[in-house]
């Protein structure tokens, strides 16, 4: 194979990894609160405009509660948790498909006692996520449901 071009077919080896593929920091670190997930990216070719994702929290971990001007999908790929999705709180299992539109406020909690793992697509150029000021999260907690979920 020529070492100027890129594998096109990169195996699954085991535990949610794939030949080629290196597991990352979902984000550095202060930079946002999350807690116990990582981050890798499957796919990432200029000729394709998007790049899919995929992110594993531990039992009990979380992604950061953000918005941002671009959409994306997810869809579970392993595991149960819950998702924020604007004002709404509900329970996500394996296989089930999230679309997630622009500035609304999510994030993605696994439940404890297992690990959830998620497939993610988005553009490839996007705009940086914002978090809530105090204000903001005060107004979305006002909502009992949203209230225990980030309570979580």
């Amino acid at each position: 194979m020529d070492s100027e071009k890129p594998d096109l077919v990169r195996a699954f080896r085991s535990n949610y990894r794939w030949d080629g593929v290196s597991c990352q920091p979902y984000k550095e670190d202060g930079s946002a609160p999350f807690k116990d997930i990582s981050r890798q990216v499957l796919f990432h070719e200029p000729d394709m405009g998007c790049e899919l994702r995929y992110f594993e929290m531990d039992a009990g971990g979380h992604s950061t509660l953000e918005r941002h001007e671009h959409a994306h999908a997810v869809m579970i790929l392993r595991g149960n948790g819950t998702c924020l999705l604007g004002d709404t709180v509900r329970p996500v299992r394996t296989f089930d498909l999230i679309s997630i539109p622009a500035w609304t406020w999510h994030q993605l909690r696994a439940n404890a006692g297992e690990p959830m793992g998620f497939l993610c697509m988005v553009n490839q150029q996007r705009d940086r996520p914002q978090l809530p000021t105090a204000e903001q999260l005060a107004s979305m907690k006002a909502n009992s449901a949203v209230a225990e979920f980030l309570a979580g």
